[in-house]
């Protein structure tokens, strides 16, 4: 691939451009806000200037609900080779372009699983989709050529490919995507209103659950306008077991026996089913999920801290799988939860106390 024109330059669109860019690849960046497109070239995303013929591949970076007429107007320019979206749902843009009689042959539905709660092209990065999942849905239509094209653009953004049909994507993402999005700002809509008594005792836990909740909401209503059905269709699950928790916790309240006893049953199962479903989330580059010991530092917040760490754990020849921080409240300090394997965190433990950090039990 030697030119590429990139149609929409969202924090998608200009992280692919700005990835195949650093890759020796000419893009050409086009949007209808003019001014994302120019902001987007300043990154080094491409140039606005448009292409002297046809290029290798189109890139269609816009809304679910856009995508199926940006898509046909490109085919019918003849703009490139061979074209491509990287909508968040694949069925539905399909259809509508099969509705409007567009030819398939070189068209594929794309989707890289990687994002942020920013958005625009100054969200961007280069490296977004290193190692994450780039879904690819190709028909019995599609010519080999444009499979091969997205192949080489999910190789030069060092994603991994995953192919898959189109609706058994569009369910899938409603399982591990579209819902967590709203059960998260379900959640942190409770906050709104709360006592800020209640909120200043917010600590890791309600902050892992709320985290993508700062979202767009405007981007959020195209995506779920594009995915109706699957995502109420997993939402009816959630909340058949909510109903049944909440039973569960009103017979907990009660003086029968009989009903505490049930309601004891319906919490511990519907627990040990999450345990059973988070084992299921792939671990560190994919692999199956790990189990990790925590070594717990107590820092304070000032520049270097963080970065003296894990030059010390790394002289202790530890190798650090994840990290997490825990900030205190009301305090310039913190909790550096390092994961390390079993066998690791005696011997971290023992070097970090030995260099004088405070390690928390």
């Amino acid at each position: 691939m030697r030119t590429a024109v990139v149609i929409g330059t969202g924090l998608v669109g200009t992280s692919a451009a700005l990835a195949l860019a650093s890759r020796g690849v000419t893009v050409h960046l086009v949007d209808h806000d003019p001014e994302s497109a120019r902001t987007a070239a300043s990154l080094g995303a491409g140039t606005t200037e448009p292409p002297e013929g046809r290029v290798d591949l189109a890139v269609v970076a816009v809304p679910p609900a856009h995508t199926a007429a940006v898509l046909a107007a490109a085919l019918r320019d003849g703009v490139a080779r061979a074209y491509l979206d990287v909508a968040s749902v694949k069925g539905g843009p399909r259809r509508e372009l099969e509705a409007l009689g567009a030819d398939l042959a070189p068209y594929i539905g794309t989707h890289p699983m990687a994002g942020k709660e920013r958005s625009g092209p100054l969200a961007a990065t280069a490296d977004l989709f290193e190692g994450r999942p780039w879904v690819l849905t190709p028909t019995r239509d599609t010519d080999t050529e444009v499979l091969n094209l997205a192949l080489e653009l999910v190789a030069l953004c060092r994603a991994v490919p995953v192919v898959m049909d189109a609706d058994a994507h569009d369910r899938a993402v409603a399982l591990v995507s579209h819902t967590p999005q709203l059960i998260s700002s379900m959640v942190a809509a409770r906050l709104e209103d709360a006592d800020e008594t209640a909120v200043r005792l917010c600590g890791q836990g309600i902050r892992d659950v709320t985290r993508i909740a700062a979202s767009d909401p405007r981007m959020w209503v195209e995506i779920l306008s594009a995915n109706p059905g699957p995502v109420a269709d997993v939402l009816a699950g959630v909340a058949a077991d909510l109903d049944e928790t909440v039973t569960a916790l009103r017979g907990l309240q009660s003086a029968d026996e009989d009903k505490r006893r049930a309601g004891t049953e319906a919490i511990r199962s519907v627990l040990s089913r999450g345990n059973a479903g988070r084992v299921r989330v792939p671990g560190k580059h994919g692999a199956a999920p790990a189990s990790y010991d925590v070594v717990a530092v107590l820092i304070s917040d000032r520049p270097g801290e963080l970065a003296a760490i894990f030059a010390d754990a790394g002289r202790s020849g530890t190798n650090i799988e994840d990290v997490r921080i825990e900030h205190a409240t009301g305090q310039q300090a913190g909790l550096v939860q390092l994961m390390v394997e079993p066998s690791a965190a005696p011997v971290l433990a023992a070097a970090l106390r030995e260099r004088g950090w405070s390690i928390r039990q």
